[in-house]
């Protein structure tokens, strides 16, 4: 009923910068929360960064002050800019949306993640 695809991922430079997105479609009436995770090689997958319907935002301690998670409800998407990258921060990036898709019914989707690799 609802799909999310990522994009925006790829090979990038310790300091370097990249913007991930991601584009919800489906059938749904409404989505509430949006967030990116993240799941590094041989650890849990961990919230990165979470932007509400009402555009209160939360982001990890390791990353404040380094991404900015901003979305567009008009266009159900979800964008990550990621500056200041270091090696810490390779991982596969997630998208998850929290989607109204009945009158109380609700689910949480994910969409199939999109490779970060910090390297020189």
């Amino acid at each position: 009923q609802v799909q999310l695809v990522e994009s925006g991922g790829g090979l990038v430079q310790p300091g370097g910068s990249l913007r991930l997105s991601c584009a919800a479609s489906g059938s749904f009436f409404s989505i509430n929360r949006m967030a990116w995770y993240r799941q590094a090689p041989g650890k849990e997958r961990e919230l990165v960064a979470s932007i509400t319907s009402g555009d209160i935002t939360n982001y990890a301690d390791s990353v404040k002050g380094r991404f900015t998670i901003s979305r567009d409800k008009a266009k159900n998407t979800v964008d990550l800019q990621m500056n200041s990258l270091n090696a810490e921060d390779t991982a596969v990036y997630y998208c998850n949306a929290y989607v109204r898709i009945g009158f109380t019914s609700y689910v949480d989707s994910w969409g199939r993640g999109t490779q970060v690799t910090v390297s020189s």
